[in-house]
């Protein structure tokens, strides 16, 4: 039986098993071992074809994930000491946070794990080239007037890597129109604006005057659900972390995209009480669309989508 492995968004396990439900068969910690690859929003990390093998001692480990390839990552919520020795022998991976709009590493990095000190899973193929999915960028304690800001950047990169633009060249670019809804205090805004985009920001309330005056910004007082998209013309980027309920949000999403005029897009779902799988599930039905749980997100989810060919 070919295995996937799923590693939950931390503290999000229960919305991961709902997503593979029937599939599981087996679950170590955040790790759940499923019989089907599923397109999983909940998975901070997904293992393709994971492998159970023996090992010997903490040097035929090393070695035999060595021999596969050189870069791997230790998820280990057992036999932890022994995982951190078996990954002490093998080539150094950076920890450090990349810098956001710049390349990502593009080497392979696997993963693996210990099921008992003789027995060992690993995926040398997993979705994310960070470690256990956690995108950590180098942070700006000056300029963005919210933390919303780190969210934002991962999914921006997310957005470009998963729709093969690649980065920097599949992030917003210098020019492009982009409209921010619910902006306030403008943590989105300063991101897009940043690098080098035109963004026109909705809310009732005002930006932050740091972001309100970069160059490139308009602050348009309103609510983003009173905005008529037909007459506002084309966005290359249409972004969103409103508060409002999923389905509300699916509403305002669907007007927008009904104009044909839109080319990309980075929303937020926000769940407030129970998880929405259901509207869920019709973000991630509509055609171009990625759904992932950000690394800084919370109760959330993010919708990435780009306008199909």
């Amino acid at each position: 039986m070919t295995l996937t492995g799923y590693l939950a968004a931390d503290g999000f396990d229960a919305q991961l098993r709902h997503e593979l439900a029937g599939h599981v068969v087996a679950e170590h910690g955040r790790l759940l071992l499923a019989d089907a690859v599923i397109d999983a929003a909940w998975a901070a990390n997904t293992w393709f074809d994971v492998q159970e093998i023996a090992i010997e001692s903490i040097g035929d480990a090393a070695a035999k994930l060595k021999a596969i390839q050189r870069n791997w990552a230790a998820y280990a919520p057992l036999h932890h000491r022994r995982a951190k020795l078996i990954a002490e022998k093998l080539p150094h991976v950076s920890a450090k946070p990349p810098v956001f709009a710049a390349p990502v590493p593009a080497a392979p990095l696997g993963s693996f794990t210990l099921l008992a000190p003789d027995r060992m899973l690993h995926a040398a193929h997993c979705a994310s080239p960070m470690p256990h999915g956690e995108w950590r960028f180098v942070e700006d304690r000056e300029g963005p007037p919210s933390r919303a800001y780190l969210k934002f950047q991962e999914a921006l990169t997310r957005h470009a890597l998963e729709h093969g633009g690649g980065v920097p060249g599949g992030l917003p670019q210098p020019g492009q129109t982009c409209l921010d809804l619910g902006a306030s205090p403008g943590g989105w805004t300063w991101v897009l604006a940043k690098l080098g985009a035109t963004v026109t920001a909705v809310d009732k309330a005002p930006l932050a005057p740091a972001v309100a005056a970069i160059p490139g910004v308009t602050w348009q007082q309103g609510s983003a659900f009173a905005l008529d998209p037909a007459a506002f013309g084309a966005v290359d980027w249409l972004c969103s972390d409103v508060i409002c309920y999923p389905a509300r949000l699916l509403a305002l999403v669907q007007r927008w995209l009904a104009t044909g005029q839109v080319r990309n897009a980075v929303c937020t779902l926000k769940f407030q009480g129970e998880t929405d799988h259901e509207t869920a599930r019709a973000f991630a039905a509509i055609p171009g669309s990625r759904l992932r749980h950000m690394h800084n997100n919370k109760h959330e989810l993010s919708w990435l989508w780009r306008r199909p060919e």
